[in-house]
């Protein structure tokens, strides 16, 4: 953390030295995160996390554009990221053998019964099934659990296909 004070290079490349046998390193600024999540919660900037960089949307004070050419110097140029992001994918992906999947009730729209487009998503344990999936959006699915679609492929799929990452699967139960 604090990859935005110095000695941070050196310390981050002695860590990497000592360390990346046993463990990950990943160079991070929780504060910089912190602060331009909340800008752009605020409306101020559009800023996605784990992103190289920002846009400013609204006029700033001298305080607030002082802070973010901060981050943008000492951090995102620097680094390539705050780091955080990548923290939270290495924990959840790799190191924690989770994987993205993505339910929807309309396999063609990727969408739900709303009609907003791929709103949800369910981390699961690598080796996860399709009725797994149907389970975790609502025992009631998995109860009733006949099929699912891959929205790529418009494959049908039986409950123990094995789920991969980022798959988008619609559910389809009984009555």
């Amino acid at each position: 953390n604090k990859i935005d004070v110095d000695p941070a290079p050196e310390n981050v490349e002695r860590m990497k030295k000592e360390l990346s046998k046993r463990y990950i390193v990943v160079p991070t600024s929780a504060e910089a995160e912190l602060a331009l999540r909340r800008a752009s919660a605020a409306g101020l900037i559009d800023y996605v996390p784990g992103d190289s960089e920002f846009k400013i949307l609204k006029t700033l004070n001298e305080r607030q554009r002082n802070a973010l050419r901060y981050i943008e110097e000492k951090v995102l140029e620097r680094w390539g990221s705050t780091g955080v992001q990548e923290v939270i994918n290495k924990a959840v992906f790799d190191a924690g053998h989770f994987i993205a999947v993505f339910p929807v009730e309309n396999e063609a729209k990727l969408t739900d019964h709303e009609g907003r487009v791929l709103p949800d998503v369910f981390l699961l344990s690598e080796g996860s099934t399709a009725k797994d999936l149907a389970y975790a959006v609502h025992t009631e699915l998995g109860e009733k659990f006949i099929a699912a679609i891959d929205a790529r492929t418009k494959r049908k799929l039986s409950g123990d296909y094995t789920l991969k990452h980022r798959d988008v699967i619609k559910i389809v139960t009984s009555r």
